[in-house]
């Protein structure tokens, strides 16, 4: 077995890649395509591995993916990992939007691996998704799981529904926000952590 086949084998659930493959080569001819011609005999079955792919967030715990990595700290200062690569779909259109997301925490007794805070934004990220959900979400769990003085989270994001069809401003940016604890009610820790990730919301 080559290793495309074993990775296609580990990445993607075989009966349902066949059952995506038929639904979007109907949909394809439906669009007045010829599924058959040579270009796109395959579209079918790369489009059904591509949409499990992006949307691999289903298959994934975040609140687990933290705990695999919970430590006990004496650590009450600000931890912040800005900068974090997004990419989701939008659940309107299921056209992509992709940004950055700037996630900072304060300890109170845990603290978790830098790489987590990561892979829970990606594993919310990769679902259908609207903007304001995703950050209260990667908030939620942050919070529920290492249970900090307080979590921050901004994110920054193009929407391909804004700019590709409908109002078609392709310079636009959203901006969206959550806060707990010590970022929600002291302005002198909001604004530490609006300094850090360079951000001029404050």
């Amino acid at each position: 077995m080559s290793a495309a086949e074993l990775q296609d084998k580990c990445e993607y659930n075989a009966e349902l890649t066949m059952q995506l493959s038929k639904h979007y080569k109907q949909v394809i001819t439906l669009l007045g395509e010829d599924a058959n011609r040579e270009g796109l005999l395959k579209t079918p079955e790369r489009m059904a591995k591509a949409m499990q792919f992006l949307l691999k967030g289903y298959n994934e715990d975040p609140e687990q993916i933290l705990l695999a990595a919970k430590f006990h700290e004496q650590y009450q200062q600000m931890v912040v990992v800005k900068d974090i690569e997004i990419y989701s779909m939008c659940e309107h259109h299921m056209l992509p939007f992709f940004g950055k997301a700037h996630v900072g925490y304060i300890p109170r007794d845990y603290i978790t691996g830098l790489s987590k805070i990561p892979r829970v934004v990606d594993a919310f990220a990769r679902r259908l998704q609207v903007q304001e959900r995703l950050t209260t979400q990667i908030k939620d769990c942050i919070q529920k799981t290492l249970n900090p003085l307080g979590v921050a989270v901004v994110i920054e994001a193009q929407h391909m529904c804004m700019q590709m069809r409908g109002v078609q401003k392709q310079n636009s940016f959203t901006t969206t926000s959550d806060f707990t604890g010590a970022f929600a009610n002291n302005i002198a820790t909001r604004e530490e952590f609006f300094n850090i990730i360079g951000s001029k919301m404050h």
